[in-house]
């Protein structure tokens, strides 16, 4: 994050330089930074003006407050947010964030720069100091209760250490009255720790785990064992202490004993840093993949495994771990599920979604997993609860193999968009399982000639030859008035009546000759395909009602040769399904005749390369009229 104001010098900050630039202007950090140096002017920042909507957006300033001036990483990519310097004041004194130093304003600055990104200085009431440590950072954040800490936690700490991770640890308090209360070991409770080191001493012949802890108000430290002046320090040789850099100063930085730290600290977070936050020449990097997604009302909004129906719709990520952490057997990896834009969306009333996942053991088969999977097999591991926080966030260590990894809300029909990171030791491999499309259209069978037809046959044609008349042709009109006739006969199938436009679509679809009109012929290889799409919503209108859920479409839909990925899934039922998520036969039908004229287009305009067509805008314009 980098902000613009008078005394901003080249070096003022640093971000990376694919950093993507926010401002609307179009233009970078430095391109504004030297329009006004050319123009002797400070900069005014139109997309974050000085003003009452940039504070609130639900209420009014308690009091006129004035702005004066003095004299950053989201969602998995890097932003370079471009501030001006006024700043809140009230009575001369910043209103927000401060220094004890009054002529001190880079905290302000950074603030401010924060509070553009999410919308307003409002936005950015709540949260934690993990949440913000992920900002400024673009880590991903690990949280340990130390009651409940795995067995190789004092190794997860070194590796975290040795990585450039910033770590921080705290003691819960029970009440308001304990916040900032010091125990009689010197430490403070609900109090924001960081951990700066951990090693093993030489002690009497034995090896003790140590942990270097320290208090941020530069004073008050820990009194026990291996504090800065006990007795156990004596027993250590001084090439040991200097390694160690054992120093007996106030200065807030003490070592203790790790079964200590585990005693009397109740959390500790971790703050993941990605490779591109770390230093070229850092010998420990993790390996991160980041996949960006959304849960859409209707087709991939599922909610958990509580509700089966649904679940399954989720968006499905492969997962192929390949290598073993070294002299294991077993694959260590972070899964963070991240929720994006919560505290832009406060002020519409967007609330911060329960959300989780879930890994599931990979089937053979190279496709998206379907309810029967799910109602027959448990997840290999998950997130520990669903919970409304900004990210959700797990260690994992499993055998080499594939695996699925589903992300989530808590309750089905929740929308958001969310990124999706996995930090692995060793290189890992993912793909999106719906990013697939396949299109498996069977070529009509040709009609027998009429004196070979079957009994079933020759009535068709006799009813069809009732409606057309002597051309033997039907117009959009004629097609209406059959198809409702037959279908109000069938018992089977609820549908309400074909519209007129459904008819023209079929027209579209199977009209060869371009007359507008069906021959028999057509009309025949139609109604083929018509009986099979009857069949298709019988068995995926379960309750009888009339109407198939729109979660149900993916499956009917690849049973009639089309599997899409889940964007075009979201704009057909977009498109089809109703408020109550719901496509009735009319619906249905007009989804598969324009699903398969397109791709009966696309087909034939593809004859050269399977994948690609080239078409020039008059080319174009005819197509999607006729689609």
């Amino acid at each position: 994050m980098r902000y613009l104001h008078q005394d901003s010098g080249p070096q003022a900050h640093q971000t990376p330089k694919d950093a993507r630039i926010t401002h609307s202007l179009g233009q970078s950090f430095e391109q504004l930074r030297q329009g006004c140096l050319s123009r002797g002017t400070l900069f005014e920042d139109p997309d974050f003006p000085a003003s009452n909507s940039s504070l609130f957006y639900s209420e009014r300033p308690p009091v006129p407050f004035v702005w004066k001036r003095p004299g950053f990483w989201q969602h998995s990519e890097w932003l370079d947010v471009v501030i001006d310097d006024r700043l809140p004041t009230f009575r001369d004194r910043l209103v927000f964030l401060h220094s004890a130093d009054h002529r001190e304003f880079w905290a302000a600055l950074l603030e401010k720069a924060y509070a553009k990104l999410n919308g307003s200085y409002e936005a950015l009431k709540g949260g934690s100091t993990i949440e913000a440590m992920e900002d400024f950072t673009g880590g991903v954040a690990e949280n340990f209760l130390t009651r409940d800490a795995p067995e190789n936690f004092y190794e997860i700490l070194e590796k975290a250490l040795k990585r450039g991770s910033l770590l921080g640890c705290s003691i819960d308090t029970r009440n308001a009255a304990e916040s900032e209360a010091r125990t009689p070991f010197g430490l403070i409770r609900g109090h924001a720790y960081t951990v700066t080191g951990i090693d093993q001493v030489n002690f009497r012949g034995q090896k003790v785990e140590l942990i270097r802890v320290r208090n941020p108000w530069g004073h008050v430290e820990w009194n026990g064992s291996w504090s800065d002046s006990s007795p156990e320090w004596r027993s250590v040789n001084l090439a040991e202490q200097k390694r160690l850099c054992h120093m007996a100063l106030d200065d807030g930085e003490f070592w203790m004993a790790f079964e200590d730290f585990k005693t009397h600290f109740d959390k500790v977070e971790i703050c993941n840093l990605t490779p591109d936050a770390l230093e070229e020449d850092a010998l420990h990097k993790w390996e991160v993949i980041v996949h960006q997604g959304s849960w859409v009302r209707g087709s991939t909004a599922g909610g958990c495994r509580n509700f089966l129906d649904t679940f399954w719709t989720n968006p499905q990520i492969k997962l192929s771990l390949t290598e073993t952490d070294e002299g294991q057997e077993e694959c260590t990896f972070l899964v963070a599920l991240m929720q994006k834009d919560r505290r832009k969306l406060k002020r519409f009333g967007a609330d911060v979604l329960t959300i989780g996942y879930a890994i599931y053991q990979c089937p053979d088969k190279e496709e998206h997993l379907n309810k029967d999977f799910f109602r027959y097999h448990a997840s290999q591991a998950r997130s520990k609860t669903f919970i409304n926080l900004r990210e959700v966030s797990g260690r994992f260590r499993l055998p080499p193999g594939e695996y699925i990894l589903i992300p989530s809300t808590f309750e089905p029909h929740q929308e958001a968009d969310f990124c999706l990171r996995i930090f692995s030791e060793k290189k890992a491999i993912t793909r999106d399982v719906d990013g697939n499309i396949g299109i498996d259209l069977p070529e009509p069978p040709k009609p027998n000639p009429p004196g070979e037809e079957t009994e079933e046959e020759q009535q068709f044609r006799a009813m069809f030859e009732q409606v057309a008349g002597k051309d033997m042709e039907v117009t959009a009109e004629e097609l209406e008035h059959i198809l409702n006739a037959v279908l109000e006969k069938k018992k089977d199938i609820k549908v309400k009546r074909l519209s007129l436009l459904s008819c023209k679509n079929i027209i579209s679809l199977m009209d060869r000759s371009g007359n507008g009109k069906l021959e028999f012929t057509e009309f025949k290889v139609f109604w083929d395909k018509l009986k099979q799409w009857m069949r298709l919503f019988v068995q995926f209108d379960a309750d009888k009602s009339g109407t198939m859920s729109s979660y149900e479409l993916r499956t009917a839909l690849k049973a009639a040769g089309f599997q899409l990925g889940n964007h075009l899934l979201q704009l057909i039922v977009l498109r089809y399904a109703d408020e109550e998520l719901q496509l009735d036969f009319d619906d249905f039908l007009n989804c598969l005749v324009r699903l398969e004229n397109a791709s009966r287009v696309f087909q034939a305009l593809s004859t050269e390369n399977k994948e690609l067509i080239h078409l020039n805008i008059n080319e174009f314009i005819n197509l999607t009229m006729n689609i």
